[in-house]
Protein backbone atom coordinates (compact mmCIF):
# COMPACT_ATOMS: atom_id res chain seq x y z
CA UNK A 1 0.00 0.00 0.00
CA UNK A 2 1.21 3.64 -1.04
CA UNK A 3 2.13 5.88 1.96
CA UNK A 4 1.94 9.72 1.40
CA UNK A 5 3.66 11.79 3.78
CA UNK A 6 3.45 15.82 3.33
CA UNK A 7 5.22 15.57 -0.28
CA UNK A 8 7.76 12.54 0.87
CA UNK A 9 9.13 10.22 -1.66
CA UNK A 10 6.22 7.16 -2.38
CA UNK A 11 7.99 3.70 -1.95
CA UNK A 12 8.36 2.23 -5.76
CA UNK A 13 4.95 0.73 -6.21
CA UNK A 14 2.37 1.27 -9.03
CA UNK A 15 -0.89 3.40 -7.93
CA UNK A 16 -4.18 1.59 -8.05
CA UNK A 17 -6.44 3.88 -9.49
CA UNK A 18 -10.33 3.82 -8.85
CA UNK A 19 -12.44 6.36 -11.89
CA UNK A 20 -15.75 7.90 -11.02
CA UNK A 21 -17.10 9.33 -14.48
CA UNK A 22 -16.77 7.92 -18.04
CA UNK A 23 -17.56 11.34 -19.80
CA UNK A 24 -15.02 13.54 -21.67
CA UNK A 25 -12.47 13.88 -18.81
CA UNK A 26 -12.84 10.96 -17.14
CA UNK A 27 -11.68 9.43 -20.77
CA UNK A 28 -8.79 11.35 -21.00
CA UNK A 29 -8.07 10.49 -17.59
CA UNK A 30 -7.88 7.21 -18.38
CA UNK A 31 -5.63 7.26 -21.42
CA UNK A 32 -2.68 8.59 -19.00
CA UNK A 33 -3.05 6.65 -16.64
CA UNK A 34 -3.07 3.85 -18.66
CA UNK A 35 -0.19 5.13 -20.24
CA UNK A 36 1.58 5.92 -17.18
CA UNK A 37 3.65 2.29 -15.86
CA UNK A 38 3.49 4.17 -12.44
CA UNK A 39 -0.52 3.58 -12.18
CA UNK A 40 -2.91 0.85 -12.68
CA UNK A 41 -6.42 1.78 -12.93
CA UNK A 42 -8.57 -0.59 -11.49
CA UNK A 43 -12.12 0.42 -12.00
CA UNK A 44 -15.00 2.84 -13.18
CA UNK A 45 -18.27 3.71 -11.77
CA UNK A 46 -20.50 5.59 -13.82
CA UNK A 47 -23.93 7.12 -13.95
CA UNK A 48 -25.70 4.69 -16.49
CA UNK A 49 -25.44 1.39 -17.25
CA UNK A 50 -25.02 1.58 -21.33
CA UNK A 51 -22.25 4.02 -20.82
CA UNK A 52 -20.24 2.03 -18.00
CA UNK A 53 -20.29 -0.93 -20.07
CA UNK A 54 -18.92 0.85 -23.06
CA UNK A 55 -16.21 2.40 -20.82
CA UNK A 56 -15.57 -1.22 -19.39
CA UNK A 57 -15.08 -2.59 -22.64
CA UNK A 58 -13.14 0.21 -24.13
CA UNK A 59 -10.28 0.09 -21.38
CA UNK A 60 -10.78 -3.14 -20.25
CA UNK A 61 -11.38 -2.98 -16.46
CA UNK A 62 -13.64 -3.42 -13.44
CA UNK A 63 -17.07 -1.62 -13.28
CA UNK A 64 -18.41 -0.88 -9.57
CA UNK A 65 -22.07 -0.32 -8.77
CA UNK A 66 -21.87 2.79 -7.23
CA UNK A 67 -18.90 5.43 -5.83
CA UNK A 68 -19.42 4.45 -2.24
CA UNK A 69 -18.17 0.75 -2.92
CA UNK A 70 -15.05 2.48 -5.06
CA UNK A 71 -14.09 4.58 -2.43
CA UNK A 72 -14.11 1.76 0.22
CA UNK A 73 -12.14 -0.79 -1.84
CA UNK A 74 -8.83 -1.96 -0.39
CA UNK A 75 -7.29 -2.26 -3.98
CA UNK A 76 -7.53 1.11 -4.52
CA UNK A 77 -5.03 4.08 -3.60
CA UNK A 78 -6.06 6.81 -5.52
CA UNK A 79 -9.82 7.98 -6.23
CA UNK A 80 -10.22 10.54 -9.61
CA UNK A 81 -13.45 12.37 -9.91
CA UNK A 82 -14.76 13.48 -13.17
CA UNK A 83 -18.63 13.69 -12.17
CA UNK A 84 -21.52 16.42 -11.87
CA UNK A 85 -20.58 19.25 -9.89
CA UNK A 86 -23.12 18.33 -6.99
CA UNK A 87 -21.61 15.30 -6.07
CA UNK A 88 -17.70 16.40 -5.78
CA UNK A 89 -17.79 17.50 -1.96
CA UNK A 90 -19.58 13.26 -0.94
CA UNK A 91 -17.17 11.50 -2.89
CA UNK A 92 -13.75 13.85 -1.98
CA UNK A 93 -15.39 13.14 1.49
CA UNK A 94 -15.71 9.67 1.61
CA UNK A 95 -12.33 9.25 -0.36
CA UNK A 96 -10.33 11.01 2.05
CA UNK A 97 -12.11 9.27 5.23
CA UNK A 98 -10.75 6.02 3.40
CA UNK A 99 -7.66 6.57 2.99
CA UNK A 100 -7.60 7.47 -0.81
CA UNK A 101 -5.52 10.07 -2.44
CA UNK A 102 -7.58 12.18 -4.65
CA UNK A 103 -7.49 14.28 -8.19
CA UNK A 104 -10.75 16.01 -8.49
CA UNK A 105 -11.79 18.61 -11.41
CA UNK A 106 -12.99 21.87 -10.23
CA UNK A 107 -14.83 22.92 -8.48
CA UNK A 108 -14.04 20.85 -5.12
CA UNK A 109 -17.35 21.81 -3.82
CA UNK A 110 -20.22 23.97 -4.17
CA UNK A 111 -19.81 25.00 -0.77
CA UNK A 112 -16.78 26.84 0.20
CA UNK A 113 -17.67 25.87 4.46
CA UNK A 114 -17.47 21.90 2.55
CA UNK A 115 -14.62 22.88 0.59
CA UNK A 116 -12.68 24.23 3.49
CA UNK A 117 -13.64 21.11 5.70
CA UNK A 118 -12.26 18.54 3.01
CA UNK A 119 -8.84 20.79 2.80
CA UNK A 120 -8.28 20.18 6.21
CA UNK A 121 -9.42 16.44 6.18
CA UNK A 122 -7.03 15.67 3.56
CA UNK A 123 -3.89 17.25 5.62
CA UNK A 124 -5.30 15.15 9.11
CA UNK A 125 -5.38 11.47 6.25
CA UNK A 126 -2.05 13.25 4.83
CA UNK A 127 -3.48 12.11 1.20
CA UNK A 128 -3.09 13.98 -1.20
CA UNK A 129 -6.33 16.23 -2.40
CA UNK A 130 -5.46 17.63 -6.04
CA UNK A 131 -8.26 19.80 -7.65
CA UNK A 132 -6.96 20.15 -11.46
CA UNK A 133 -6.99 23.53 -12.90
CA UNK A 134 -6.06 22.78 -16.55
CA UNK A 135 -6.12 26.13 -17.64
CA UNK A 136 -2.79 27.22 -15.92
CA UNK A 137 -1.25 24.78 -17.91
CA UNK A 138 -2.68 25.47 -21.68
CA UNK A 139 -1.06 27.82 -24.18
CA UNK A 140 -3.00 30.74 -23.77
CA UNK A 141 -2.39 30.94 -20.11
CA UNK A 142 1.58 30.41 -20.54
CA UNK A 143 2.10 32.79 -23.39
CA UNK A 144 -0.23 35.33 -21.11
CA UNK A 145 2.14 35.08 -18.56
CA UNK A 146 5.81 35.41 -20.36
CA UNK A 147 4.00 38.76 -22.23
CA UNK A 148 2.58 39.80 -19.12
CA UNK A 149 5.81 42.07 -18.02
CA UNK A 150 6.01 43.66 -21.61
CA UNK A 151 2.45 45.77 -21.34
CA UNK A 152 3.81 47.51 -18.14
CA UNK A 153 1.16 47.82 -15.64
CA UNK A 154 -1.79 45.91 -16.48
CA UNK A 155 -5.12 48.16 -15.64
CA UNK A 156 -7.73 46.66 -17.27
CA UNK A 157 -8.61 42.64 -18.23
CA UNK A 158 -11.87 41.04 -20.34
CA UNK A 159 -12.23 37.02 -20.44
CA UNK A 160 -15.08 36.49 -22.45
CA UNK A 161 -16.16 32.75 -22.90
CA UNK A 162 -19.53 32.26 -25.16
CA UNK A 163 -20.66 29.21 -26.18
CA UNK A 164 -24.32 29.07 -28.73
CA UNK A 165 -26.22 25.91 -28.33
CA UNK A 166 -28.86 25.33 -30.18
CA UNK A 167 -30.75 23.19 -29.12
CA UNK A 168 -29.43 23.23 -25.81
CA UNK A 169 -28.55 19.63 -24.70
CA UNK A 170 -30.16 18.37 -21.23
CA UNK A 171 -27.92 17.65 -19.85
CA UNK A 172 -25.63 17.91 -16.49
CA UNK A 173 -24.23 21.07 -17.61
CA UNK A 174 -27.17 22.78 -18.32
CA UNK A 175 -28.74 21.72 -14.48
CA UNK A 176 -29.35 24.00 -11.91
CA UNK A 177 -28.45 21.67 -9.09
CA UNK A 178 -26.13 19.57 -10.40
CA UNK A 179 -23.46 22.24 -12.33
CA UNK A 180 -24.44 25.17 -9.60
CA UNK A 181 -23.93 28.61 -10.26
CA UNK A 182 -22.45 29.29 -13.81
CA UNK A 183 -18.99 30.72 -12.25
CA UNK A 184 -18.29 28.19 -9.41
CA UNK A 185 -19.39 25.13 -12.31
CA UNK A 186 -16.94 27.17 -14.63
CA UNK A 187 -14.62 27.88 -12.07
CA UNK A 188 -11.43 28.66 -14.36
CA UNK A 189 -12.73 31.68 -15.31
CA UNK A 190 -12.13 33.42 -12.21
CA UNK A 191 -9.07 30.80 -11.71
CA UNK A 192 -6.97 32.15 -14.60
CA UNK A 193 -7.61 35.91 -13.15
CA UNK A 194 -6.76 35.46 -10.22
CA UNK A 195 -3.28 33.87 -10.61
CA UNK A 196 -2.24 36.23 -13.62
CA UNK A 197 -3.16 39.31 -10.79
CA UNK A 198 -3.10 38.34 -7.24
CA UNK A 199 -6.08 39.11 -4.45
CA UNK A 200 -9.68 40.37 -5.40
CA UNK A 201 -10.98 43.63 -3.54
CA UNK A 202 -14.63 43.70 -4.44
CA UNK A 203 -17.04 41.46 -6.71
CA UNK A 204 -20.24 42.60 -8.66
CA UNK A 205 -22.27 39.81 -10.94
CA UNK A 206 -25.48 39.77 -12.91
CA UNK A 207 -27.23 36.60 -13.71
CA UNK A 208 -29.66 35.33 -16.05
CA UNK A 209 -31.27 32.32 -16.73
CA UNK A 210 -34.23 31.79 -19.63
CA UNK A 211 -35.76 28.32 -18.52
CA UNK A 212 -38.75 26.06 -19.57
CA UNK A 213 -38.47 24.16 -16.98
CA UNK A 214 -37.55 24.49 -13.09
CA UNK A 215 -34.12 21.93 -12.93
CA UNK A 216 -32.50 22.22 -16.55
CA UNK A 217 -32.54 25.77 -18.64
CA UNK A 218 -31.89 26.45 -22.28
CA UNK A 219 -29.58 29.32 -21.53
CA UNK A 220 -27.78 31.26 -19.02
CA UNK A 221 -25.64 34.34 -19.39
CA UNK A 222 -23.29 35.80 -16.54
CA UNK A 223 -21.02 39.00 -16.44
CA UNK A 224 -19.30 39.83 -13.50
CA UNK A 225 -16.81 42.30 -12.70
CA UNK A 226 -13.35 41.86 -10.39
CA UNK A 227 -11.71 44.47 -8.49
CA UNK A 228 -8.26 43.26 -7.98
CA UNK A 229 -6.62 44.89 -4.83
CA UNK A 230 -3.70 46.53 -7.26
CA UNK A 231 -6.50 48.59 -8.75
CA UNK A 232 -6.80 46.33 -11.49
CA UNK A 233 -10.24 46.09 -13.11
CA UNK A 234 -11.22 42.56 -14.99
CA UNK A 235 -15.12 41.32 -16.20
CA UNK A 236 -15.83 37.91 -17.01
CA UNK A 237 -18.43 36.88 -19.64
CA UNK A 238 -19.59 33.43 -19.68
CA UNK A 239 -22.81 32.58 -21.67
CA UNK A 240 -23.91 29.05 -23.26
CA UNK A 241 -27.30 28.41 -24.90
CA UNK A 242 -30.24 28.81 -27.30
CA UNK A 243 -30.30 32.34 -27.11
CA UNK A 244 -26.46 33.22 -27.61
CA UNK A 245 -26.13 34.03 -31.25
CA UNK A 246 -22.19 34.23 -31.55
CA UNK A 247 -19.67 32.26 -30.03
CA UNK A 248 -16.47 33.87 -28.34
CA UNK A 249 -13.55 32.56 -26.26
CA UNK A 250 -11.31 36.05 -25.98
CA UNK A 251 -8.89 37.25 -23.39
CA UNK A 252 -8.04 40.45 -23.18
CA UNK A 253 -5.26 42.69 -20.86
CA UNK A 254 -4.61 46.43 -21.26
CA UNK A 255 -1.14 47.67 -19.78
CA UNK A 256 0.30 51.34 -19.68
CA UNK A 257 2.27 50.31 -22.52
CA UNK A 258 0.86 47.81 -24.44
CA UNK A 259 -1.62 45.16 -24.47
CA UNK A 260 -1.93 41.25 -25.45
CA UNK A 261 -5.20 40.19 -26.75
CA UNK A 262 -6.19 36.06 -27.17
CA UNK A 263 -9.45 35.58 -29.78
CA UNK A 264 -9.33 31.50 -29.89
CA UNK A 265 -6.09 29.66 -30.11
CA UNK A 266 -4.50 33.32 -31.98
CA UNK A 267 -1.97 35.91 -30.06
CA UNK A 268 -1.28 39.74 -30.62
CA UNK A 269 0.98 41.95 -28.51
CA UNK A 270 0.01 45.55 -29.45
CA UNK A 271 2.18 48.29 -28.67
CA UNK A 272 2.13 52.14 -30.32
CA UNK A 273 2.98 51.59 -33.98
CA UNK A 274 3.33 47.96 -34.06
CA UNK A 275 1.12 44.54 -33.73
CA UNK A 276 3.17 41.01 -33.57
CA UNK A 277 2.18 37.61 -33.19
CA UNK A 278 2.35 35.89 -29.92
CA UNK A 279 2.78 31.82 -30.21
CA UNK A 280 0.25 29.89 -28.40
CA UNK A 281 1.10 26.73 -27.79
CA UNK A 282 -1.69 23.62 -28.04
CA UNK A 283 -4.53 22.94 -25.91
CA UNK A 284 -3.43 18.90 -26.49
CA UNK A 285 -2.54 16.62 -23.83
CA UNK A 286 -3.28 18.90 -20.81
CA UNK A 287 -4.99 15.82 -18.55
CA UNK A 288 -2.10 13.85 -19.08
CA UNK A 289 0.32 16.37 -18.47
CA UNK A 290 -1.59 17.05 -14.98
CA UNK A 291 -1.76 13.41 -14.38
CA UNK A 292 1.76 12.81 -14.83
CA UNK A 293 2.21 16.24 -12.33
CA UNK A 294 0.23 14.27 -10.16
CA UNK A 295 2.28 10.60 -9.89
CA UNK A 296 6.01 12.70 -10.16
CA UNK A 297 4.49 14.37 -6.39
CA UNK A 298 3.54 10.94 -5.03
CA UNK A 299 6.43 9.19 -5.76
CA UNK A 300 9.18 12.35 -5.77
CA UNK A 301 7.06 14.69 -4.04
CA UNK A 302 7.81 17.00 -6.83
CA UNK A 303 6.00 20.30 -6.44
CA UNK A 304 2.46 20.54 -7.67
CA UNK A 305 1.44 23.43 -10.09
CA UNK A 306 -1.58 24.56 -7.68
CA UNK A 307 -3.03 24.16 -4.29
CA UNK A 308 -6.24 23.24 -2.81
CA UNK A 309 -5.68 26.11 -0.83
CA UNK A 310 -5.67 28.58 -4.02
CA UNK A 311 -8.70 26.85 -5.64
CA UNK A 312 -10.66 27.59 -2.48
CA UNK A 313 -9.75 31.25 -2.69
CA UNK A 314 -10.91 31.64 -6.17
CA UNK A 315 -13.98 29.41 -5.01
CA UNK A 316 -14.78 32.12 -2.29
CA UNK A 317 -14.27 34.74 -5.31
CA UNK A 318 -16.85 32.87 -7.47
CA UNK A 319 -19.67 32.63 -4.10
CA UNK A 320 -19.27 36.27 -3.53
CA UNK A 321 -20.15 36.70 -7.39
CA UNK A 322 -23.09 34.61 -6.83
CA UNK A 323 -24.22 36.44 -3.48
CA UNK A 324 -23.84 39.22 -5.28
CA UNK A 325 -25.46 38.27 -8.13
CA UNK A 326 -28.35 37.26 -5.92
CA UNK A 327 -28.35 40.58 -4.20
CA UNK A 328 -27.14 43.34 -6.69
CA UNK A 329 -24.47 44.60 -3.96
CA UNK A 330 -21.12 45.21 -4.48
CA UNK A 331 -19.30 42.11 -2.19
CA UNK A 332 -16.27 43.19 -0.55
CA UNK A 333 -13.46 39.88 0.07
Amino acid sequence: MIVYNSGAALEKARVRVGLVGTGYAAKFRAEALLHDERSQLIAVVGHTAEKTEAFVREYQIKAFSSWQELVEREDVDLVVICTVNRDHGAITHAALSNGKHVIIEYPLSLDIVEAEELIALAKTQQKLLHVEHLELLGGLHQALKKNLGKIGEVFYARYSTINPQNPAPRKWTYNHELFGFPLIGALSRLHRLIDLFGTVFTVNCHQRYWETEPEYYQTCFCTSELCFNSGLLAQVVYGKGESIWQSERKFEVHGEKGGLVFDGDTGIFIQPGETTSIEVGPRRGLFAKDTGMVLDHLFDGTPLYVTPEESLYTLKVADAAQRAAQTGFTMFM
